[in-house]
């Protein structure tokens, strides 16, 4: 319900776990902490026309666990999403194995997955596959001033430190 986003949200789904199963369901709470909202901003300035499904992984703390990340992401294929943009990624080596199996079905669903690579060092996936688009933010000014990094891949880096954002 943020002005900056138009009222593009045509859904809005929460992953929940019951036992290690993802669960999802209405969510009832919305953006629990802006960052969605964030993400929601910045694709309507390259994409205004766009309708937005917004698939809340992480609780209250910020925290979640990967099979809930992965639930949310099955959910997104299955709902016939085009573009799914996944500002988060997982350093969990149990589920590498099933994070390639979907960023591989959405591939063959010709489903475009942006991942931002992980804030910290290490391994995080499903950026690091190479049927998945890496980013990742910079700090130049320059609104117009793109980066990539072949190591690990980030195909690519665009401002995201002081640019006004949805919030």
């Amino acid at each position: 319900d943020h002005p900056g986003v138009h009222g593009r949200v045509v859904e809005r789904v929460a992953v929940e776990l019951r036992g290690d199963e993802p669960v999802v369901v209405a969510d009832r709470a919305g953006d629990l902490f802006g960052h969605g909202t964030a993400c929601a901003g910045v694709i309507l300035e390259l994409a205004p026309q766009v309708d937005l499904v917004s698939v809340r992984v992480l609780g209250a703390d910020l925290r979640g666990r990967g099979t809930a990340f992965a639930g949310g992401l099955r959910w997104a294929l299955e709902q016939g999403i085009q573009v799914a943009n996944l500002s988060l990624s997982s350093k969990s080596e149990a589920l590498f194995g099933t994070f390639h199996e979907i960023a591989d079905e959405a591939y063959f669903r010709g489903v475009a997955l942006v991942s931002a690579a992980n804030n910290v060092p290490g391994r995080s996936y499903p950026s690091l596959f190479s049927s998945v688009f890496s980013v990742a933010a910079h700090a130049e000014p320059d609104p117009w001033r793109f980066y990539y990094n072949p190591a690990p891949p980030v195909e690519f880096g665009a401002r995201g430190v002081d640019v006004p954002v949805a919030w």
